[in-house]
């Protein structure tokens, strides 16, 4: 089956033929109006310089995405293995790992996030898609079948159409943020390794700071009281790989909970998401400015879907993004990070970064291989 002009898919919702886009950072009180709406946050909005948006669509089902249909990631062309670079180089990157280290020493944070992102050119030249731009049904099916995740999304509304364009396709497997009714969640990752064997006390012990960081964050819009850490260290399998998972879950504040802006202010008090940004929030975003040579975009913002009084929103990591240059030029990105404490290892570190993207990266590539751009 053909893929709809525009679609987006996220937690067992497919919806198709765009209606509208909204800018949430002019007007988060849209979410309170009828959904579903199937959101992307730039991890630089709300004070920063990215974007959060939100589309409304015409159809919405409960069902699966065009791309579990049969030799859907047949139809994906991905760029050359060889043809991935790097924001920054191995050494650069464990540069920033030292200095980071300085200002854990010095004081100013406890742990920072650092990432990398992956680039690849991807010309707007299939003709089986609207505007030629690539695939994205086929690449969700293509990591649908080699990288299940339990947040898996898409958001593809390609340009011409007179709507905000979006392109982004993610196998996510963190919980940002849930909402059921009052009751608020959220599902912190910190601490990954090949093996559960191999995670360590510093993994450990960067999932505590970073689970308690969302606690705070939490506290800022619920009920005093009502938060509280309902699952710590937990250990989740996923392809290639394990995470450290906790759980922290808390009841909106009834002026929250009632509130025409709840989300502008659920936001506001919760992003980016703890984990891939660090502790102290703001004086680790002021870190990655310094550090990081390359926006992050939608990697480590959010994705999901807002109802009402439901929505689930996924962490915006294992996730690929494609933009256009040009009439016929794109690239293709893809955000790779780890986490830095004291503790760290500027090599360990990498070698992080690496273990994440490879999967993902060989899976998107036309060739397949670990990280292509581990060297370059």
């Amino acid at each position: 089956m053909r893929a709809p002009t525009s679609w987006a898919s996220f937690a067992g919702r497919l919806a198709t033929d765009v209606v509208e886009c909204v800018d949430l950072t002019e007007a988060p009180e849209r979410l309170a109006e009828p959904g579903p709406w199937f959101v992307v946050v730039d991890f630089e909005a709300f004070g920063r310089s990215g974007r959060a948006r939100a589309w409304r669509f015409a159809h919405v089902t409960d069902g699966k995405p065009p791309a579990c249909d049969d030799g859907a990631a047949d139809g994906w062309r991905g760029p050359a293995a060889g043809d991935w670079t790097t924001s920054m180089s191995q050494e650069r990157y464990e540069a920033a790992v030292d200095a980071v280290r300085q200002h854990i020493r010095d004081g100013s944070v406890y742990q920072v996030n650092v990432c990398r992102v992956l680039s690849a050119p991807l010309p707007a030249d299939d003709p089986r898609t609207p505007a030629g731009e690539p695939d994205a049904t086929a690449l969700s099916a293509r990591l649908a079948a080699g990288n299940p995740a339990p947040y898996a999304a898409a958001v593809h509304v390609p340009g011409g159409l007179g709507v905000d364009p979006v392109w982004v396709v993610s196998a996510s497997p963190e919980l940002y943020l849930s909402l059921q009714n009052d009751g608020l969640a959220s599902g912190p990752i910190k601490g990954t390794a090949p093996t559960a064997a191999g995670l360590t006390g510093k993994d450990r012990a960067e999932n505590v700071m970073i689970t308690d960081l969302v606690r705070n964050d939490l506290q800022r819009v619920c009920r005093p009281g009502t938060v509280a850490v309902t699952e710590l260290l937990g250990v989740e399998e996923h392809p290639g790989l394990v995470h450290l998972v906790s759980r922290v879950e808390g009841a909106l504040a009834p002026g929250v909970a009632s509130a025409a802006d709840r989300w502008a202010r659920v936001l506001r008090a919760t992003f980016p998401p703890g984990s891939v940004s660090g502790a102290p929030k703001s004086s680790a975003l002021s870190v990655i400015d310094d550090l990081e040579p390359t926006p992050r975009g939608p990697y480590c913002g959010a994705v999901g879907w807002v109802d009402g009084d439901r929505a689930e929103l996924a962490v915006g990591i294992r996730t690929f993004w494609w933009e256009r240059h040009g009439a016929d030029d794109g690239v293709l990105r893809f955000g790779t990070g780890a986490g830095i404490t004291w503790g760290s290892d500027p090599r360990a570190e990498w070698r992080e970064t690496e273990l994440k993207a490879s999967r993902l990266v060989g899976l998107a590539s036309h060739g397949g291989g670990d990280d292509p751009a581990a060297d370059r």
